[in-house]
């Protein structure tokens, strides 16, 4: 795969499922939403730049425009900051920014676009994009795919299109979820990377032997646990089952879904203790710090490495694809999440929105993006990837090697489901797996009453 042309070979986005109920309205996020004066501070937080503010239609004006962030990591917010730098300077436009942590921007994003949210905002691709494009509380850019579209494969061009076939997202980057280790040391313990489910285990067995913690885990948050179950339904059940389940076509209780989950099982042992009490950045320490042998986890970890250790840490983190569990599925499947950007469909500014959005979606806006934050990649056709690291190069080539790629759990399932089911399901279930039936009958029973309202 031809490192200049990203998506000319094997580059494949599915669908994904498209059922969210109509009327829902409920909190869209990666963790159980926040209560009392965290609550409204967050709010507070989220509509205090908003620049919407007249009916659901998008109004033609020019003036000034907010930009509403998720991105509040150090390295993240930085490249943002540069994008919207660059797009000010070019168009004269003014633009303020408006970043809020990236946990409470997800809890609370609902309530923000039914509120006075900015003109422009970050998002996801595909299901989760579909549903605020089906409540009409995103504005319609198909304009702005008539000039940006030929920059773009068609795969995400539909990762864009809601269910009336019009366009709503401009997509910015992605980042394919591996097993991430350290070089050096696999290279000092003369380890080798499995490529089976029994070479994975016999490896976990051999770092634990030399006093590592085998698999990092950091799930505070909620969300990280979900790209391990991911990845193991997907090598255990392939993608098909896997899209199924999220869709609510699959029971929760069949011996498919407990197969993934007895997998789980015997694999806690070489997981970090107190998962449930770390969030994602200090797992991504205990890597860095050469205390943990290996991450599931998205390139988003690299972040952690950005500048450390003389700027010698980034060179030395490296992936490989989770192992084979079957001979059917393979290493064909892997979650490859696409960040964004929406319009609001109460902004009155749509025509510098827009603007906006063009420039976004341009591969020079995706160089600056990507040169800023390299833990992630970008889609456009003709970014010029010459100046990668070798780790945004390999993971080009992971994704376009795959045959299916998934957005990510939260984000290939009713936001409801995700939040208010999933996360405590599987917390619940690192606290004690013994009581993987329970579980799995309860959120069967969830299931049910959510995807029948």
């Amino acid at each position: 795969m031809a490192h200049s042309n990203p998506r000319k070979s094997g580059y494949s986005f599915a669908p994904s499922p498209s059922s969210l109920g109509a009327g829902l309205s409920v909190p869209v996020g990666r963790r159980s939403v926040l209560g009392g004066a965290v609550g409204l501070s967050a709010m507070a937080a989220l509509t205090a730049c908003g620049g919407g503010g007249g009916g659901s239609d998008v109004k033609e004006g020019t003036g000034a425009i907010s930009f509403g962030s998720n991105q509040s990591d150090a390295v993240p917010k930085a490249a943002y900051q540069k994008m919207i730098d660059t797009f000010k300077k070019d168009s004269g436009s003014k633009v303020s920014i408006n970043t809020v942590d990236h946990n409470t921007y997800q809890e609370q994003i609902n309530s923000y676009l039914q509120g006075e949210p900015d003109d422009v905002f970050s998002w996801f691709a595909g299901y989760r994009m579909r549903f605020f494009a089906d409540q009409g509380l995103a504005g319609d850019i198909s304009s702005v795919w008539d000039s940006i579209g030929d920059d773009f494969s068609e795969a995400f061009k539909a990762s864009a299109t809601a269910t009336d076939g019009k366009q709503y997202f401009v997509p910015v980057s992605y980042y394919p979820w591996a097993v991430f280790y350290r070089k050096s040391v696999f290279a000092d313990k003369g380890y080798e990377i499995p490529t089976t489910i029994d070479e994975y285990m016999t490896l976990s067995q051999e770092m634990q032997k030399d006093g590592l913690t085998p698999i990092g885990l950091g799930d505070k948050d909620g969300w990280p646990a979900m790209g391990t179950f991911d990845i193991l339904n997907m090598r255990i059940n392939g993608y098909d089952f896997h899209t199924s389940l999220l869709a609510g076509e699959e029971s929760w209780e069949s011996d498919e879904v407990k197969e993934v989950f007895n997998a789980w099982t015997k694999q806690m042992p070489y997981h970090q203790k107190g998962g449930l009490g770390r969030d994602w950045q200090e797992m991504a320490q205990g890597l860095l710090q050469k205390k943990t042998g290996m991450a599931v986890f998205g390139m988003s970890i690299s972040q952690q490495f950005q500048g450390a250790e003389g700027g010698d840490a980034l060179e030395d983190l490296d992936f490989f694809k989770f192992p084979k569990m079957n001979d059917e599925h393979g290493t064909d499947s892997i979650d490859a999440p696409t960040d964004g950007f929406m319009m609001s469909a109460k902004t009155e500014n749509g025509g510098t929105a827009m603007k906006l959005l063009e420039f976004l979606g341009s591969a020079e806006a995706e160089q600056i993006n990507t040169e800023a934050d390299r833990s992630i990649v970008g889609p456009a056709n003709d970014i010029d990837t010459s100046n990668y690291t070798a780790l945004q190069k390999k993971a080009v080539e992971l994704v376009g090697e795959a045959k299916h790629t998934a957005q990510f759990l939260d984000r290939d399932t009713r936001p409801d489901f995700a939040s208010t089911v999933m996360i405590p399901s599987l917390q619940a279930f690192i606290k004690n797996p013994k009581d993987i039936n329970n579980i799995l009958k309860d959120i069967e029973a969830q299931k049910k009453a959510i995807f029948t309202a």
